[in-house]
């Protein structure tokens, strides 16, 4: 599952930028997140009873924790966020590595100060090509 992770994450990242690129502009930004919400919830109680939890499917809920919320809160930001960005303008070719890289540097300082991650001299030195890439982009 370890590279079979990614091309989940790689085609499914693809068919999304896609798709909120297309999205018509005169559709109303939360009717469009709410119908995909409620595909994606469906489409995830569906899996939910294929992949049943071991403890059962009723049991699994009571161990939901505030996660989980975050979780809902984040992709409703990330939703809305893109949509937007693309309806101001942003290329699809841009604005997905932009957020990307903008992000990948600020989950390194999070990494090394709250998870104890090692920072090297690699990491170092490919922040500092994702800063310059973001230099080079945005000229």
């Amino acid at each position: 599952m370890y590279a079979g992770s990614i091309a989940i994450i790689v085609f499914s990242n693809i068919l999304y930028q896609i798709a909120q690129k297309s999205m018509p502009a005169r559709i109303n930004p939360f009717t469009a997140l709410l119908t995909a919400y409620l595909t994606a919830a469906l489409l995830t109680m569906i899996l939910l009873f294929i992949f049943k939890p071991e403890e059962g499917v009723a049991q699994s809920f009571k161990m939901i924790h505030w996660q989980s919320l975050a979780l809902g809160s984040a992709i409703v930001g990330l939703e809305f966020g893109f949509l937007m960005a693309y309806r101001s303008g942003w290329n699809i070719s841009q604005c997905a590595l932009v957020s990307t890289i903008i992000m990948a540097v600020a989950l390194i300082i999070i990494g090394l100060l709250y998870y104890k991650e090692v920072f090297t001299l690699s990491k170092i030195f490919g922040m500092a090509l994702c800063i310059l890439g973001l230099v080079f982009i945005n000229r």
